[in-house]
């Protein structure tokens, strides 16, 4: 990433990049000093950092888990719990934990075409807009989805209708030719 936006400061300049942390890597206590140094390595800023935690993450310690998020939210990097709704979180750890994104898992997303599904979403969506977190659906894949979803209140996505999954010298021709 750090790489792009010095080569192409105009079109990747603004971008970030998500990372996916296993469940060993959110329970290891020096997590938060191992991204520091990354960081410092790279001169990647923080804020172009979104470290993504699943929600069984989270459950499997849950007080070191905290301690560790709130570290590295002190690093400046955002918190997304990825695949919300899938685990067996507790609700009242939403209240705790340092956490800036909630993506809805896309099980849910695949669901909008029943009116549960869509009161699936919008409560999650609005829960999460209530706690001042903002939400992304995973799994969008056609357009009456990503339009169902503005809809409910969700305005982030991702998925197969925004781009297939790309290898790193794919990337900057997609990022220049799409309007972002």
């Amino acid at each position: 990433m750090r790489r792009w936006q010095q080569r192409f400061p105009a079109e990747f300049g603004h971008l970030t990049i998500s990372v996916n942390l296993s469940c060993q890597q959110v329970a290891c206590s020096d997590l938060p000093e191992q991204i520091e140094q990354i960081l410092r390595e790279t001169g990647l800023s923080a804020a172009s950092l979104k470290l993504e935690i699943t929600e069984s993450s989270i459950m499997s310690n849950p007080d070191a888990v905290e301690l560790v998020l709130s570290q590295l939210q002190l690093l400046g990097v955002q918190l997304y719990i990825d695949d919300f709704g899938t685990g067996y979180s507790s609700l009242s750890r939403l209240l705790e934990l340092p956490l800036d994104v909630l993506k809805i898992d896309r099980s849910f997303v695949q669901q909008l075409s029943s009116q549960r599904g869509e009161y699936l979403v919008r409560a999650i969506t609005n829960l999460a807009q209530s706690l001042g977190i903002d939400v992304i659906a995973e799994g969008v894949e056609t357009a009456e989805q990503a339009l169902k979803l503005q809809l409910l209140g969700c305005h982030r996505g991702q998925g197969y209708l925004f781009a297939r999954p790309l290898d790193s010298q794919s990337v900057p021709q997609l990022i220049c030719q799409s309007p972002l």
